[in-house]
């Protein structure tokens, strides 16, 4: 008889212990956080939320500098201010974790998902007299398609972003895809210059869903966007850069900041765009045989986050 037991299929198997199990869950309890970014981040979900209050209600279409949009637009860019205060207050403290990063994109859906998809939803049925989407014609239909289309590709954005960041400065000096706060600075400028400066512009109206649903592409797509603050602010830079900055804070001080912020966020949105084309464009002509969706494929691998 062999001295070696041939294993049965039968036999029980051994099971997890359950104290075990336990005692690993009660190790990743969250028992630590650092208070004061956790509180900026929670008031960029905060004035996210105040935008949506403003115009939930059934609004005139008014106009001005102080109609409910614009206002609402105004505290869709004081959530940016307090997402760009938190992670850099974040990095320097040298107190980054998950959990910050998690509170960080489930405020930034609140402020950068919905809010600037309601605000240009109730807009333009506000402007063209649309009711309820229950009966609704092919126009109504395609404007609540654009705002969903663009909260779906917040979602997957910010949940790419969770899966793919990485801690290290070092690392955040590009992003692929356009940044969900610059997707909402375009929104939102655009709805503050349309009710400050061509409150009566119809053709306006028609526009801004178009423009939703190619800043909603712009969020998934592969096009590359610098990082503003590492790659333009910090350390030394050409001198127009300087040119640049001081441009725009000129047409705030001549009270045209709806001009300048349209032109900034119109700018970082469209110029990294036509960059990325024109340089899939010319490797394509440059390299018989290649498609432009294959150059992304031979590009060098360099530093690069996805938010």
């Amino acid at each position: 008889m062999s001295r070696f037991r041939i294993p049965d299929d039968r036999s029980p198997r051994p099971r997890p212990h359950k104290g075990r199990l336990f005692r690993r869950v009660r190790k990743r309890r969250l028992k630590y956080i650092t208070i004061l970014p956790s509180l900026i981040t929670i008031l960029n979900g905060v004035f996210g939320f105040i935008a949506i209050a403003l115009i939930s209600k059934e609004v005139k279409p008014d106009v001005g500098p102080w109609s409910s949009f614009a206002v609402a637009g105004y505290w869709v860019l004081a959530a940016m201010c307090a997402d760009m205060l938190d992670g850099r207050l974040a990095r320097m403290s040298q107190s980054t974790s998950s959990f910050g990063g998690q509170l960080d994109s489930l405020c930034d859906m609140i402020s950068f998902g919905v809010a600037p998809a309601f605000l240009m939803l109730k807009l333009v049925e506000s402007k063209l007299g649309l009711g309820t989407i229950v009966g609704a014609g092919f126009l109504q239909r395609f404007i609540w398609l654009a705002g969903i289309m663009y909260i779906a590709c917040a979602a997957i954005r910010l949940a790419r972003f969770n899966v793919e960041n990485e801690e290290n400065e070092a690392a955040h000096m590009s992003f692929v895809g356009l940044p969900s706060p610059a997707a909402a600075g375009v929104i939102v400028s655009l709805i503050i210059f349309y009710q400050k400066e061509v409150p009566y512009f119809d053709a306006f109206v028609y526009l801004l869903p178009f423009i939703t649903l190619g800043v909603a592409v712009l969020m998934v797509s592969q096009v590359r966007y610098p990082h503003v603050l590492n790659v333009y602010l910090s350390g030394k830079k050409p001198f127009a850069h300087l040119i640049w900055l001081l441009f725009l804070l000129g047409l705030a001080v001549w009270h045209l900041e709806e001009i300048a912020l349209v032109l900034a966020f119109g700018v970082f949105a469209g110029g990294s765009l036509v960059k990325w084309l024109y340089g899939a464009v010319l490797g394509w002509r440059t390299r018989p045989g290649l498609t432009p969706a294959d150059l992304s494929t031979d590009a060098e691998p360099g530093p690069v986050t996805h938010e």
